[in-house]
C-alpha cells in the first residue's frame, strides 16, 4: 500500500492539472444549448478510464446523455467494487455572483481550506469527487496493488434526475454485477471530524399552479376586487408549515421512522455547532422543527421547502398587473418508510383542500427518490470507516446526510448490493451555488482513502 501512496504523492500536481481540464468543459445537462459539451465530457471521462488502466471502456448511449462504463476484471472469484459518479453539472447561474468564470478553474486559499481549494462548477459535485476514484484506480494499476475487480458507471444526467440510469441498470444487470457500490457524491462533517454517510433522505418534488382570472388584469381597475394568484399562493405556502416548524400536510408523518434516543445521542457526538452553522451561511438565527437540533433537522427529519415562486411581471421597470397565474416549486425531503408516491399524493390532496374556492389549483409531480440507510455494523461501512481512519489519522463517525441520491435505493433493489457513500466534500463547498469549490486537502485525502477501502473490503 505504501507504494500506492507514494505514487499518489508523486503525481498530485498532475492529478489536479487533469481535473482542471475536465472542469473547463461546461457539461450542463439541464440546458440543451450545452449538448456538445456534455457529449465531449463523456468522451474525456472514457479517455481517463482507458489511460488509468481499464480493459473495457464504453460510452453507452441512452435516450438522453451517455453513460460511461469501464472495468478491470482480475479474477471472477475476487470481489467486485462498482464505482458510481456523474460528469454532468448544475447550471452556473447567477453568473454575476461568481468571482471568476465558473468554467475557468483556479485555486484559492480560504479559512476552511488553508492549503487551497479548487473553484469551478463541478469541482465538488461531482467531477472532483468521481475523478478521485479514477486517479486512485490509476495508482493501484501502476503499482500492481489492485486487490479486486472494479467497474465504473459514470452518468451524465444526475442533475436532471438520472432519467435514463434505471433503464440502463435494469438492461445491464450482468455487466454491472458487483458486491458493493462505492459513491463519492456526499460530504464529511468536517476535516477535523471525518464521517461516512450512512443515510440519505428521499425526495418528493412538485410544481404548483394557482389560476385566478382568465387573463392578466390592470391592477388599478381590478385590484382589491379579485383574487390575486400571487397573494393566494403565498398564503397557501405559508400554511404548509406551522409556528413549531411542523409540516401541516394531512398524514405527512404517518410512516416516519422514529430514531431512538440512543441513536440520536450517538449522532449528536458530531457536536451540533449552531454558531458555526449560522456564521457559515451568514445568518443570525436558525429555525426548524421544534424539539430537534440543527443536525437532526437536516438529517433524520422530513422537511418541506419552497424552491422558487413566480408570476406576473418580473422584467425591468413597472407593469401594474394582477397576474392570471402564479407558480411555485416545492420539494419535500423524506426519511425511511416515507415514499415519494405516498407523500406526493398527500401533498396534492392537502394543497387542493386549502385552496380558496375562487381559484383553480394544479399540482404537477416532478422526480422523486427513496430514502437510503446503510447500517453501521456492515462490512461495507466498516471497510470505509477503517480506510478513512487510516488516511485522516482520527476516528470516523457514521453520519446521516440531508440530501438525496435516489439511485442508491434503486441500485440495491436491482443489483442487490449496498452503496457506500464515502464522500469527501464539505457542506460549505457551495455546490449548486456560485463559487462552488473543493478543497485540495479533501481531494487528496479521497485519493488516499479509496485504495485503502479496496484493500479493507477485499479482506473482509
Amino acid at each position: 500500500m505504501q507504494e500506492t501512496l507514494n505514487y499518489i504523492n508523486e503525481n498530485k500536481q498532475r492529478f489536479v492539472d487533469e481535473l482542471f481540464e475536465l472542469l473547463k468543459i461546461a457539461s450542463i445537462s439541464a440546458d440543451p444549448a450545452y449538448k456538445n459539451e456534455v457529449l465531449k465530457c463523456a468522451d474525456e471521462v472514457a479517455k481517463h478510464l482507458k489511460n488509468a488502466g481499464a480493459d473495457r471502456v464504453e460510452v453507452c448511449q441512452t435516450k438522453g446523455y451517455p453513460i460511461v462504463f469501464g472495468e478491470k476484471i482480475l479474477d471472477k472469484n475476487l470481489p467486485t467494487v462498482l464505482v458510481y459518479g456523474h460528469y454532468d453539472v448544475q447550471p452556473p447561474d447567477p453568473l454575476d455572483l461568481w468571482k471568476k468564470p465558473p468554467f475557468e478553474p483556479y485555486i484559492e486559499k480560504t479559512e476552511l481550506h488553508p492549503e487551497g481549494a479548487i473553484f469551478a462548477r463541478g469541482s465538488a459535485d461531482d467531477k472532483g469527487q468521481f475523478f478521485m476514484h479514477v486517479k486512485a484506480f490509476e495508482a493501484m494499476m501502476k503499482t500492481n496493488t489492485l486487490p479486486c475487480n472494479v467497474k465504473f458507471i459514470i452518468e451524465g444526467e444526475e442533475e436532471v434526475g438520472s432519467k435514463n440510469l434505471e433503464v440502463f441498470v435494469k438492461e445491464n444487470t450482468d455487466k454491472l454485477s458487483c458486491d458493493v457500490i462505492l459513491i463519492s457524491d456526499t460530504h464529511i462533517y468536517s476535516n477535523e471530524q471525518p464521517t461516512v454517510t450512512t443515510g440519505l433522505r428521499g425526495l418528493s418534488y412538485v410544481e404548483v399552479e394557482v389560476e385566478g382570472p382568465n387573463r392578466d388584469l390592470h391592477s388599478g381597475l381590478y385590484g382589491g376586487a379579485v383574487p390575486n394568484p400571487i397573494h393566494v399562493l403565498s398564503r397557501m405556502i405559508a400554511k404548509l408549515i406551522d409556528e413549531d416548524g411542523h409540516i401541516t400536510v394531512d398524514g405527512f408523518y404517518d410512516n416516519v421512522d422514529v430514531v431512538s434516543t440512543e441513536e440520536r445521542a450517538e449522532m449528536n457526538k458530531l457536536k451540533d455547532d449552531p454558531e458555526g452553522f449560522k456564521k457559515s451561511i451568514g445568518l443570525n438565527g436558525v429555525e426548524g422543527e421544534k424539539g430537534y437540533t440543527t443536525l437532526e433537522r437536516t438529517s433524520i427529519r422530513p422537511t418541506l421547502d419552497c424552491n422558487g415562486i413566480w408570476g406576473g411581471y418580473t422584467g425591468e421597470g413597472a407593469k401594474t398587473v394582477i397576474p392570471s397565474k402564479a407558480y411555485a416549486k416545492i420539494s419535500m425531503r423524506l426519511v425511511p418508510y416515507q415514499t415519494p408516491a405516498e407523500i406526493t399524493e398527500k401533498f396534492t390532496k392537502y394543497f387542493e383542500k386549502i385552496a380558496p374556492k375562487n381559484v383553480k389549483v394544479k399540482v404537477s409531480p416532478h422526480h422523486g427518490g427513496m430514502p437510503y440507510v446503510l447500517p453501521s455494523d456492515t462490512k461495507e461501512f466498516l471497510a470505509a470507516k477503517k480506510a478513512m481512519e487510516t488516511a485522516f489519522g482520527r476516528e470516523v463517525l457514521p453520519y446521516r446526510s440531508g440530501g438525496s441520491i435516489p439511485i442508491t435505493a434503486m441500485f440495491e433493489q436491482v443489483l442487490g448490493a449496498k452503496s457506500v457513500l464515502m464522500g469527501f466534500g464539505l457542506d460549505s463547498d457551495a455546490i449548486h451555488s456560485p463559487n462552488e469549490h473543493y478543497g485540495l486537502f479533501n481531494f487528496y485525502k479521497g485519493i488516499e482513502s479509496i485504495p485503502l477501502f479496496f484493500e479493507n473490503y477485499s479482506k473482509a
